[in-house]
């Protein structure tokens, strides 16, 4: 174990084995710090706040703060944070509200600088959560979804696995899994298929989501009866956490961005012109 001497940590704070602390870090006493974890100066961990193994957090990382709430509870809750994260300079995780609540954060995420995860978020594992990056209170962010640079996700929101947010988004309904949100209009503009790819889905699963995906946004069907159809069509696979998800909002799902008819330039011929072309296509 490495303890800088400037570190201040708490008489009952449990500190795990092969853990190294950096100098000015304050360890509050109710709080946990799992083997292996490397805390870089400046690190705060407040009271409330456990850190499974293998986590890096970075310079000036504030975990464990008081829920930003202008009702301001006596004994908030928690914040628990898996294993092998990284945490960069000057990220923001807050505690629940409730006393028997919980901020939740996976495992193997990478959250880098100035992102802010507020209270009583839950996010899931392997995500990736961009440079300024606002998460709202009451958010969930499933699995290997990619949260970019700047983006403002509005409380109770969800963002589905491997969903792909731009910059600049503002995401005020809930991100189908496995779509991509354009940055600069905020609705979905298709599957996110390069981070399906890599996340090695077949071209079989792909075939699927892009027909439930068709389904979902260009069915022109009535909500209740999109639902019953994707759950008859897909009730395996990847499709089929489509449904669930979809099943389970409140808030609505991100539109779809399509181009509407008058954006749309029409070339107009005479009709010598018109035949001439017609023939020499033909």
């Amino acid at each position: 174990m490495k303890i800088h001497p400037t570190a201040m940590i708490g008489p009952e704070a449990r500190i795990g084995m092969n853990v190294e602390i950096g100098p000015f870090c304050v360890i509050e006493s109710d709080t946990q710090i799992g083997d292996d974890c490397v805390l870089q100066g400046h690190v705060t961990i407040k009271n409330g706040t456990s850190l499974g193994d293998g986590n890096l957090v970075h310079e000036s990382a504030v975990l464990g703060g008081y829920p930003q709430h202008v009702h301001m509870p006596e004994r908030p809750g928690r914040v628990v944070i898996g294993h092998g994260n990284t945490i960069r300079e000057n990220v923001t995780v807050h505690r629940a509200l409730g006393e028997e609540e919980t901020t939740v954060v996976g495992s193997h995420n990478l959250i880098m600088a100035n992102a802010h995860v507020a209270h009583d978020c839950t996010i899931g594992s392997h995500t990736i959560i961009t440079n300024n990056a606002m998460i709202g209170g009451h958010v969930i962010v499933e699995d290997r979804a990619y949260v970019s640079g700047g983006v403002a996700v509005h409380q109770f929101c969800r963002i589905g696995t491997l969903a792909m947010v731009g910059g600049q988004s503002r995401v005020t309904k809930d991100v189908p899994p496995y779509v991509t949100v354009d940055g600069s209009s905020s609705y979905v503009v298709g599957l996110n298929q390069i981070g399906l790819r890599r996340a090695g889905y077949a071209p079989d699963q792909i075939r699927q989501l892009k027909e439930a995906y068709r389904i979902l946004y260009r069915s022109a069907m009535l909500w209740n009866d999109i639902l019953a159809k994707l759950q008859a069509e897909f009730p395996t696979g990847p499709a089929a956490h489509l449904h669930e998800f979809c099943a389970q909002t409140h808030r609505g799902i991100v539109p779809e961005r399509r181009m509407p008819p008058s954006a749309t330039i029409k070339l107009r011929r005479d009709p010598e012109q018109e035949a001439a072309v017609r023939a020499k296509a033909s």
